[in-house]
């Protein structure tokens, strides 16, 4: 089967340092949209499709002797001439605001909550910049913590796989075969990666235009999903918020593959439920996430009533139990 093209209207250059190869391969074996092939008796690696370039570095990261490199020729803008949505009401500002503070006040969250929002294709676009460097979906909910606002094209999508299952682009095969699961040594067989693969929930291809993250108290569109990178005492609140006037358990659902596309964002978007998620390989591996911390997808539908329950856990259960008031004395 043909990959699939690349990302439209954005190239890279790739090359490798003959001088550093060792012809192990790898970047072969690795790359998800079969930029490269092995040529000639050695066989000796060549970057013969640059064209199908993703820019996800995968090669890069494998390469055992620093001989793969991948540089951004030129980035171009899809959205060029597309209609622009209208501003956000002041009112609908002001109570993502307001979402924001409670979160951050009550729970002590030193990072600011995420909210996402996926464009569907077609849809005017809000004003929000987009980045001129590739980000991998994770590592956009990362930045928009820490105060950055960003709307991603698929060719600002640096990650085949999570950009397929948020319904911007189709999934290249070696991934959807599970090949390169193995090859990564996540999962023991072929058929185990096919089995996760196929698990999984994803939107349809090409449904999606971007996705948008900005901290939830600075939202230029309407989110679907409030994302809170948090620690486990804190998520653990806000899973008791959730479910403050109705006393409801909820059924997660984690499996440390395809975190924050998947389990922070899609299973909410999708369901109408929250879901936690453990972190998973790629964005651990990519990001600035400490081992601490997890991860947590409200609907932004649920927000009223989480931020409710939040203010009355925080009257009273949550300081009294962060006082440890159960705690015997300490002999």
């Amino acid at each position: 089967m043909k990959p699939p093209p690349a990302p439209s209207a954005v190239t890279y250059s790739v090359t490798i340092d003959v001088g550093r190869c060792t012809n192990c391969g790898l970047c072969v074996a690795f790359c998800p949209v079969e930029v490269f092939e092995a040529q000639g008796a050695g066989p000796t690696p060549a970057a013969s499709r640059p064209e199908l370039c993703w820019g996800c570095e995968t090669c890069v990261g494998q390469c055992p002797s620093g001989a793969v490199h991948v540089a951004l020729n030129g980035g171009g803008d899809p959205f060029v001439n597309r209609e622009k949505a209208a501003p956000l009401p002041e009112e609908e500002r002001a109570l993502y605001r307001e979402w924001a503070g409670v979160l951050k006040e009550v729970l002590g969250l030193r990072w600011s909550p995420v909210a996402v929002s996926l464009i569907p294709a077609g849809d005017p676009l809000p004003d929000v910049p987009v980045p001129s460097e590739r980000l991998r979906y994770c590592q956009s909910l990362m930045a928009a913590r820490r105060g950055r606002s960003l709307m991603m094209p698929a060719n600002r999508h640096a990650c085949p796989d999570g950009t397929a299952i948020l319904g911007l682009t189709d999934l290249p095969p070696k991934l959807a075969s599970g090949e390169l699961y193995k090859l990564f040594r996540k999962l023991d067989s072929v058929e185990a990666a096919r089995t996760m693969v196929r698990e999984r929930p994803h939107l349809e291809p090409r449904t999606i235009d971007a996705t948008v993250v900005a901290p939830l108290a600075e939202a230029a569109c309407t989110p679907q999903v409030v994302a809170v990178i948090a620690q486990p005492e804190q998520v653990m609140w806000l899973c008791m918020s959730a479910a403050y006037y109705t006393g409801h358990r909820f059924d997660f659902h984690a499996s440390g593959y395809n975190a924050q596309c998947v389990e922070t964002t899609l299973i909410p978007y999708t369901s109408g439920e929250p879901n936690i998620s453990f972190g998973c390989y790629g964005c651990r591996a990519s990001s600035d996430v400490s081992d601490d911390l997890m991860f947590m997808g409200i609907p932004a539908s649920l927000m009223p009533t989480v931020v409710r329950g939040l203010r009355e856990l925080g009257a009273k259960a949550i300081p009294q139990s962060r006082n440890k008031i159960y705690l015997p004395p300490l002999m």
